[in-house]
């Protein structure tokens, strides 16, 4: 594994850890709220926890970390992104968990890593290889066996599938918010917080469903800014260096944790089926830590803007006399020169090239 990978491997297993526990902590609260307001409060949550964290930084004066601002041609990506992964996939999730068992539903929610991979793959080619595709597998094989319904003759459980139909559509969103992973992390998931929580509560309203006491609201709103916020933040981050691909397989650990707060809070019991999906699932998780991608590959001249440092070898260029100092990380327009070489690497935002 490429040494430069291990950091945005850890805000990618950071991001699984928090989104893990969104599934049974959300499935506590369906007691006392209707799925749609859920939904609104989780990404109004997530967007207002966010921007106070943002203006208690401007205060204290951090200005050092600068991030590049969205431009015109990156709205379209985020407003894709918010209605698929912030406005159809949360309502569809709580309204499943309502007729799911949370630790099923927790381990299902590693389709989105599938759907994401899939997506990549087809639509924005993205280079998968043979251990991403044997993971892809695994955690594919995993699912259908959490979804089929043996109780009936034959078919798929009704929230097994709404919980699969929520994956697809966070594997749109996650493809397109890669387009724009170069940008500030904050004001995007900022955006989607705020524009997709404000159209949920829209539609909670619109339905006329009840809107619970300002306790039950703020529950939600606080588990939204760590499950959703927090966890999207680095989900971004992650996905700059490593591609919406092998982010999402990393992320597909967050059903692990879901399913094991599923066990402690829900008093779920786990069925044999799970039992025989947990091991298949971490098997796919294995290959994908053992992936390793050098070959020799062509940067194409290019103009860009996104935060970065002097200190690896695609950044070498130079600044005005005692504009920022090259050791720190900054944002600027800058440009690329073409190059080939060779080194082990990932399809970060550098090396989304053809193979």
């Amino acid at each position: 594994m490429n040494k430069v990978k291990i950091f945005p491997i850890i805000q990618a297993l950071l991001a699984a850890l928090l989104f893990g526990a969104s599934a049974p902590l959300a499935k506590m609260l369906l007691g006392h709220i209707e799925p749609v307001p859920l939904a609104s409060f989780l990404y109004l949550g997530s967007g207002a926890g966010l921007l106070l964290y943002q203006m208690i930084t401007n205060l204290i004066g951090k200005k050092g970390q600068s991030e590049a601002p969205l431009s015109k041609k990156d709205f379209p990506w985020l407003l894709g992104a918010v209605l698929f992964g912030g406005v159809i996939a949360p309502i569809i999730l709580m309204s499943s968990l309502k007729i799911t068992p949370a630790s099923t539903a927790a381990l299902l929610l590693n389709f989105e890593g599938v759907s994401t991979t899939l997506i990549a793959l087809f639509f924005f080619k993205e280079s998968v290889g043979k251990r991403v595709w044997i993971a892809v597998s695994c955690i594919t094989i995993a699912s259908i066996l959490l979804s089929w319904d043996f109780s009936n003759q034959w078919g798929f459980s009704l929230g097994a599938l709404g919980v699969v139909g929520a994956c697809v559509c966070w594997g749109i969103d996650n493809n397109f918010t890669r387009n724009i992973s170069a940008k500030n992390p904050f004001t995007i998931v900022i955006f989607k917080g705020f524009g997709a929580g404000a159209f949920s509560l829209f539609l909670a309203l619109l339905s006329k469903q009840h809107i619970p006491d300002l306790k039950v609201v703020l529950l939600a709103m606080i588990l939204g800014f760590f499950s959703y916020g927090l966890s999207i933040v680095l989900f971004v981050l992650a996905m700059r260096e490593l591609g919406s691909a092998r982010t999402s397989a990393f992320f597909a650990t967050s059903p692990f944790i879901g399913a094991i707060l599923a066990f402690l809070l829900n008093h779920d019991v786990p069925s044999s089926m799970f039992v025989i999906a947990l091991p298949v699932m971490i098997l796919g998780t294995f290959f994908l830590l053992k992936e390793d991608h050098n070959h020799i590959h062509s940067h194409e001249h290019i103009v860009h803007e996104h935060r970065h440092s002097h200190n690896d070898n695609h950044h070498i260029h130079t600044h005005l006399p005692g504009e920022v100092p090259p050791s720190g990380y900054h944002s600027h327009i800058h440009e690329h020169e073409e190059v080939l070489h060779e080194h082990p690497h990932t399809p970060d935002i550098h090396h989304r090239h053809a193979h």
